[in-house]
């Protein structure tokens, strides 16, 4: 059976709490695998997903913390490694807009936690999986890109794109640096995804999302399904001779 490889194999997913994190838990429940999901504030909706999960009796635990903070991230991968003994698949879906601004009216704060959150929490969740998965003979990291890194952004959404892009870089030198470890690296660029990720963008309206999804070759919108199907394939037995790629879920954009 295709997939099968992922049974058993312990995942952690940052950012389980939002859409397209909860529903990558869910098709990796779907195969067995053993899920560590994390989150920063959103207790009720992930504690929820861990129900869900686990009444279909796949082992999963919960884990709170705050990916800007060094010593709550160190804590997180700590906790997980203890908890189930190692870890086989790291995915960094943790990401955020900070504000959907001209350029130059962005806050410096808001271009701070972007990259705080898209390139440096990655950035140190990889190394410390890295270390790990060296002594397990290797593992799987996936990151979530987005697909505006072709165009740049909007005037609106450099500060994001950019982050994403920069990720990107991370993604291809982590890989070049693992593939001796059979340590393999991807990322997923997500397109317009419907998630509820964008009610929380400040400045950012309905009105947008309908004009944004005009562009779309197939014109809608893709589900968290899309991505979390393409992040399974790379993580599971059908991702073992791929590396350093950056594939586009985007519906043709």
């Amino acid at each position: 059976m295709i997939f099968e490889g992922i049974k058993g194999k312990r995942v952690l997913i940052t950012g389980a709490s939002g859409g397209i994190g909860a529903e990558i838990a869910r098709v990796f429940a779907d195969y067995g695998a053993i899920l560590g999901l994390h989150y920063l504030s959103n207790e009720k909706s992930v504690s929820e997903l861990l129900k869900e999960i686990t009444d279909r009796g796949v082992r999963a635990e919960i884990f709170q913390a705050d990916l800007f903070i060094s010593k709550s991230q160190n804590g997180l991968f700590r906790e997980f490694t203890e908890k189930f003994g190692g870890i086989d698949v790291l995915i960094n879906a943790a990401g955020a807009v900070y504000d959907y601004k001209h350029f130059s009216e962005l806050p410096e704060d808001s271009f701070k936690k972007t990259f705080g959150l898209n390139v440096r929490a990655p950035f140190y969740m990889t190394s410390k999986a890295f270390v790990e998965m060296k002594k397990e003979g290797g593992g799987k990291i996936v990151n979530l890109s987005s697909a505006n890194v072709k165009y740049g952004g909007s005037a609106k959404s450099l500060h994001y794109v950019a982050s994403k892009a920069a990720l990107e870089s991370l993604t291809l030198g982590f890989a070049r640096e693992g593939a001796k470890d059979n340590i393999l690296v991807n990322a997923v660029r997500c397109g317009l995804i419907d998630t509820p990720m964008r009610k929380k963008i400040a400045g950012y309206t309905e009105e947008d999302f309908r004009k944004r999804m005009e562009m779309v070759p197939l014109k809608r919108a893709g589900t968290p399904r899309d991505i979390a199907q393409m992040v399974l394939f790379l993580a599971a037995e059908t991702g073992d001779f791929i590396t350093g790629e950056i594939f586009t879920v985007a519906g043709g954009d």
